[in-house]
């Protein structure tokens, strides 16, 4: 995906949700690419990029992205949108409600936020 393709995906979600004051990505060429950078600064939105070599600022959402990739993405051939959002919702309620996370002592995430003990 391109800058270009970025910004016909963010444009809409503008126009429904709102400008961001913020936007916080990486630094693949998309978020860096000149026009990008006019188009939000034109727009008022202030882009924050996490430093090159240190996914770690944004590790637990990478860790689910590449889970997500890993497990459905590429395990998975869609032949509908309705499938493919049945089968992620399907996995995130697995997910969230029942896979056990190492980080909350192999309890799962949405139990124990909702107990008032998570970490």
């Amino acid at each position: 995906m391109g800058n270009a393709e970025v910004l016909e995906t963010l444009y809409p979600l503008f126009l429904k949700h709102g400008r961001p004051e913020f936007i916080r990505s990486d630094n693949g060429p998309e978020f860096i690419a000149e026009n990008f950078q006019a188009w939000l600064t034109k727009g008022g939105i202030k882009p924050i990029r996490i430093y090159p070599g240190s996914p770690w600022e944004n590790g637990y959402k990478e860790r689910f992205n590449g889970t997500l990739r890993r497990e459905i993405l590429n395990a998975e051939w869609f032949t509908s949108i309705k499938q493919a959002q049945i089968v992620i919702e399907t996995w995130l309620k697995q997910y969230n409600h029942i896979r056990p996370n190492p980080a909350l002592n192999m309890r799962p995430p949405v139990p124990e936020t909702l107990s008032g003990n998570g970490t």
